[in-house]
């Protein structure tokens, strides 16, 4: 008997109907003896029917009261869960996170894990019960509602699982699994079997929207094998079936490894692009515009610094498209006289792409394979950045989907 923790996004809750189905698919995993968790999300389009109400009161609406009524549309998914599990004939028994507890730290929206209690959950299963918890929430140490920022309630499953020592975290989504790329720009994009924690990290955090990169960085750092599994197959299919459907993100390199070079192609249609022109060529300057774009709460993504001459250069960086009239009110308001820049220009207009594998390790000539077919197709490069096992590029977004079907054939990862 093994502890398993399941989390079903929005549509899959995200009508009565749907519901009855994931009973279903909870009971039979149940009968067949295992401990069973359930995270799942608010039905779907709730949160941002809650959300679109606050702002028709106020355009800015407090943190701790959004967070306040956006933590019930889980609550009442959890209710509804449990209802559906005891009309089977299970039992069953819903927690909101401040209930379990789930501690956070006081970063309303946004907040982070800090500790989960286990006692009670533990008692529950003990006790032959499916235990129900909200996702996307917890409590801070004064007791007021948080919630974990958009996505997080797959945070809150890997991290249950997690503190509860569960053998699997079982993630299902409204995808089967998490492909090369994406299908709807490549038709024939490839579903994988298995990927790495560092692959999986590294196409979150490059624009998949399979996983909420901080539920991977969970998964890695506790070392929580989790699976990307459909939904919206046959409740009743097979256990056994199920139980190997989908995608899992792994920790051990594969043995085949020396083939698989490039495991797929992430991109991001929600960049934009910065340039601070002419200022002094000093040291302390990048700190000196990017201080206080962090201190603005503004994510820094790619950056690079120009040659310098006769003592000016020119520093480039990117930022999230929804943040870049923020970013540029900064840099304009305090930034630019205090350093002296000539101007700053920017760019909405701009996509990344990149290429992603655990075997470019041991593989020479991606960057220039790369190179090379974006070249062949006309695709200027704006912006270069790289780590051990990944190379982005920065190009106008009206080449995005070219890049990428490009990238995707040149590095054979088509359908088998």
């Amino acid at each position: 008997m093994a502890l398993i923790v399941h989390k079903y996004g929005g549509t899959s809750m995200g009508s009565t109907e749907r519901i009855k189905n994931v009973a279903k698919r909870v009971a039979k995993w149940h009968d067949a003896g295992h401990q069973i968790v359930v995270v799942p999300s608010a039905m779907s389009g709730e949160t941002n029917r809650i959300i679109g109400l606050a702002k028709e009161i106020m355009a800015q609406p407090d943190p701790r009261e959004l967070d306040m009524i956006a933590s019930t549309g889980e609550q009442v998914s959890v209710g509804l869960l449990s209802m559906a599990l005891q009309a089977i004939g299970k039992q069953a028994v819903s927690y909101a996170g401040w209930q379990v507890p789930i501690k956070t730290d006081s970063a309303y929206t946004k907040a982070r894990i800090e500790s989960i209690d286990d006692a009670k959950v533990k008692a529950d299963l003990d006790a032959g019960k499916i235990v129900v918890i909200t996702g996307f929430q917890g409590v801070d140490e004064k007791g007021n509602i948080t919630t974990l920022g958009r996505g997080g309630s797959d945070t809150s499953a890997v991290a249950i699982a997690a503190a509860l020592k569960a053998q699997e975290c079982l993630i299902y989504t409204d995808v089967d699994g998490v492909y090369t790329t994406d299908p709807r720009v490549v038709s024939d994009a490839r579903r994988l079997n298995t990927v790495t924690f560092e692959e999986m990290l590294e196409m979150a955090s490059l624009g998949s929207k399979v996983l909420q990169i901080r539920s991977v960085e969970f998964a890695g750092n506790y070392r929580m094998p989790t699976r990307v599994l459909s939904s919206l197959t046959d409740p009743l299919m097979p256990l056994e079936e199920e139980a190997n459907s989908g995608t899992l993100i792994s920790f051990e390199e594969d043995t085949n490894m020396e083939q698989a070079t490039i495991t797929g192609i992430a991109f991001s249609r929600d960049e934009a692009k910065i340039t601070v022109l002419g200022v002094p060529d000093k040291p302390g300057i990048a700190y000196q515009i990017l201080g206080p774009v962090a201190d603005a709460n503004i994510e820094v993504d790619m950056i690079i610094q120009n040659q310098s001459v006769e003592g000016k250069t020119d520093f480039t960086f990117t930022v999230p498209r929804g943040e870049y009239a923020k970013a540029m009110a900064v840099l304009e308001g305090s930034v630019k006289a205090h350093i002296g820049a000539a101007s700053i220009v920017g760019d909405t207009k701009v996509s990344k792409v990149s290429v992603v594998g655990v075997g470019m390790r041991s593989h020479v000539g991606i960057a220039s394979q790369m190179f090379r077919t974006l070249s062949e197709e006309g695709i200027n490069i704006l912006m270069i950045s790289t780590s051990e096992i990944k190379i982005s590029v920065l190009i106008d977004e009206k080449y995005m989907e070219l890049a990428v079907r490009s990238l995707h054939k040149a590095f054979g990862l088509e359908s088998a």
